[in-house]
């Protein structure tokens, strides 16, 4: 275990002269005439601790395992450098080689690797720069999404992953079993699902929204972060078949409400990886989008616009009509497309924008029905660069309008049979809202395929390691 104070973080920014010592990973070295040049990372940082190894000083048996791959413990003198780069050095007077690395076959090498066939040694690519970088910022985000939570008094929610209900509507679900599927079990012409492990039809969940309304209902405020799984064959670079989601509901609270906190959090969860992770995102500001540290600085401190659906269709449409080309036609009953998100944020309002108040035609089930009848309080907010990053409503809090919206939208009622006896007893004005994951890290970090931002992706076809 690598004691506080011990890693290569602390090394570096620590004083010197004094005598330590450092674990880690060997990125590259370099020979010279009778003194050998590490570069040693622990994954604590983005920057490297040079290693000065000296022949004399280390055994030439030793020497020959130091190599690229390799993972090494070195002991010796924290010095200043006296070379461009970096503040401090470490002189070795002791190497110890945990594990050898064959340099012809590691692969890992000092050169550019793609990022797809970085994707293929996912066991490895986690010890390159861009992968170091892209974790780091991972587990900076998940902390300032629980912190931000937990500061404002919300409980935090575990979700089941096993579910009998979609809470989407949309039916794209991974079906869990236990029945043989070779000697399925038959009844009226159908399989018996009866004699499934949980006795009906159940899949991996699409969302913890449905069951953090419980907990909304009786604790307030609550929040769920966990992995959620959709069934689309949809092989892009945007989409995942397993990923994670972060669902804040909120009891006592309307669609403003929603609103207000949804800017709130995504400002400050920016914020906080801004100064955080600030090495690392000069990284991907240098290497992958020029675009990142403008656009979340900028983020983080505006005020978001906030238009409603009709709103936002009649400025697509007098800019279409003005000769703007868009790809997808725009027009009121349309879902707006991610070109006509960024037009909204880039070109008009030069900042976020959360649309609400969408029509109720192309909302799920669960938002609440304004008195036009014609639209729901929905929300989305939209960012520039990506287009929509949160989506939430208010939902339907009303028994009877709940009932025939499940009707209306050809859902078997008795899976919903809890979901409804919520408005039964003690119901009450609620909101929420969605952020995937894996998609605020993408805009985070500039990162352009979704596949790049999560330890392992699972897509079609694809279920490795």
């Amino acid at each position: 275990m690598i004691e506080p104070g011990g890693y290569i973080r602390d090394l570096l920014a620590g004083p010197a002269p004094r005598a330590a010592e450092a674990r880690g990973w060997v990125k590259t070295r370099r020979d010279g005439k009778g003194v050998h040049f590490v570069q040693l990372n622990d994954g604590s940082c983005f920057q490297d601790l040079q290693v000065v190894m000296e022949a004399g000083a280390i055994p030439a048996e030793t020497l020959r395992q130091v190599t690229t791959g390799a993972c090494i413990r070195a002991a010796g003198d924290l010095t200043p450098s006296p070379g461009a780069g970096q503040a401090v050095e470490l002189r070795a007077r002791e190497i110890e080689v945990y594990g050898g690395a064959d340099p012809a076959s590691y692969p890992l090498q000092k050169k550019g690797h793609t990022l797809e066939f970085l994707r293929e040694i996912a066991h490895l690519r986690t010890r390159s720069n861009t992968f170091g970088a892209v974790f780091r910022v991972r587990n900076a985000l998940a902390f300032a999404i629980h912190r931000f939570f937990q500061e404002r008094g919300f409980l935090y929610v575990h979700t089941p992953v096993i579910s009998a209900s979609d809470a989407e509507g949309a039916g794209a679900m991974f079906q869990v079993t236990t029945l043989d599927l070779m000697n399925l079990p038959r009844s009226n012409g159908g399989i018996d699902f009866t004699q499934d492990f949980f006795g009906r039809k159940t899949f991996l969940t699409v969302s913890g929204q449905l069951e953090a309304e419980i907990f909304a209902l009786a604790f307030s405020n609550v929040y769920t972060f966990g992995p959620t799984f959709r069934a689309e064959n949809s092989n892009t670079p945007r989409h995942l078949a397993e990923f994670w989601m972060i669902e804040p509901e909120v009891a006592f609270c309307d669609l403003d409400g929603n609103r207000r906190l949804a800017e709130e959090f995504l400002k400050y969860i920016i914020a906080f990886v801004l100064d955080r992770c600030a090495a690392d995102l000069e990284f991907f500001n240098k290497r992958i989008d020029s675009t990142v540290l403008a656009t979340l600085a900028h983020v983080a401190g505006s005020d978001f616009e906030h238009v409603s659906y009709t709103e936002a269709v009649r400025m697509l449409e007098r800019a279409r009509d003005g000769g703007r080309a868009f790809e997808f036609p725009v027009g009121w009953g349309m879902d707006l497309q991610s070109e006509h998100e960024r037009y909204l944020t880039e070109e008009v309002f030069r900042k976020p924008v959360i649309v609400t108040d969408y029509p109720a035609e192309i909302k799920a089930f669960y938002m609440r029905l304004n008195d036009d009848g014609r639209t729901v309080r929905a929300m989305d907010v939209l960012a520039p660069r990506i287009g929509e990053i949160i989506g939430g409503s208010q939902r339907e809090e009303r028994y009877d309008v709940l009932l025939d919206k499940i009707r209306r939208h050809g859902l078997p009622e008795q899976d919903y049979w809890w979901y409804l006896e919520l408005r039964k007893y003690g119901t009450a004005p609620h909101a929420g809202f969605g952020l995937g994951f894996e998609r605020m890290m993408m805009y985070l970090t500039g990162m352009k395929n979704i596949r790049d931002v999560i330890p392992f992706p699972r897509t079609p076809g694809s279920a490795a390691f």
